[in-house]
């Protein structure tokens, strides 16, 4: 069966091998509150429908019209598993209740490190900021090195911002991107980071200055959102 949880997922579990985000456009607050809900009954109102499936997680964007997935399996055959078999009904019962979403992008990723707050009980995250960044091409070595430096800068910062709770960087299976699933105690400290001097989060060092700087860097994004449902098996 289905469970709803107010937890937030881990994002390092070693059994999570296949971790996929995508983001849908609904448009207003308003729809967003509907759209989970309606994700919501579609789920706990049907069996859990894979063993390799160990979380589902949704999220509102504080743009006030996206939602963010997030779903955790074992490996990208069970997904694709899923795929075939369960997931269009979902799609379906969801587009029928709240008509017109859009589905903007599917991303499947690998876990390659976190960096977690070590000073004290980690606080139920406020906010979640999901930092997306893009190469000019398919490059894992690229990718490893970039996350390996944005570490190197955070953990010798000598300024670091308060109120960041951990990072989880993931690589694309394709090699041109990196996601940081980032942990926040608040939106609040989140938007102090990036107004204080220097550009981002980062002191303006020069270890931040080659990560923003990295050959091949093309683009990349920041967004806010806030947990609004997890789903698990019971």
């Amino acid at each position: 069966m289905t469970r709803r949880t107010d937890a937030h997922p881990e994002l390092a579990r070693p059994d999570v091998r296949a971790p996929f985000f995508s983001t849908w456009k609904v448009g207003t607050p308003e729809r967003q509150r509907q759209t989970v809900d309606a994700i919501a009954r579609t789920w706990e109102n049907r069996p859990w429908p894979a063993d390799g499936l160990l979380g589902y997680h949704v999220y509102t964007g504080h743009d006030g019209s996206t939602l963010l997935h997030h779903s955790q399996w074992a490996d990208e055959q069970a997904y694709e598993d899923f795929f075939r078999t369960h997931r269009q009904e979902r799609v379906d019962e969801i587009d029928t209740a709240v008509p017109g979403i859009e589905r903007l992008w599917l991303g499947r990723y690998r876990h390659y490190r976190s960096l977690v707050r070590d000073h004290g009980p980690a606080p139920v995250p406020g906010c979640v900021v999901i930092v997306d960044v893009e190469f000019e091409g398919p490059d894992p070595d690229r990718q490893r090195a970039w996350v390996d430096a944005v570490l190197e800068a955070l953990q010798s910062d000598p300024e670091p911002r308060p109120g960041g709770v951990s990072a989880h960087f993931h690589l694309s299976t394709d090699g041109t991107r990196v996601l940081n699933y980032a942990e926040w105690e608040s939106a609040r400290a989140h938007i102090d980071a990036l107004a204080a001097p220097g550009d981002g989060i980062g002191s303006g060092s020069e270890l931040w200055k080659r990560v923003q700087n990295w050959p091949g860097l093309t683009g990349g994004g920041v967004s806010r959102y806030d947990h609004a449902l997890g789903l698990v098996p019971r």
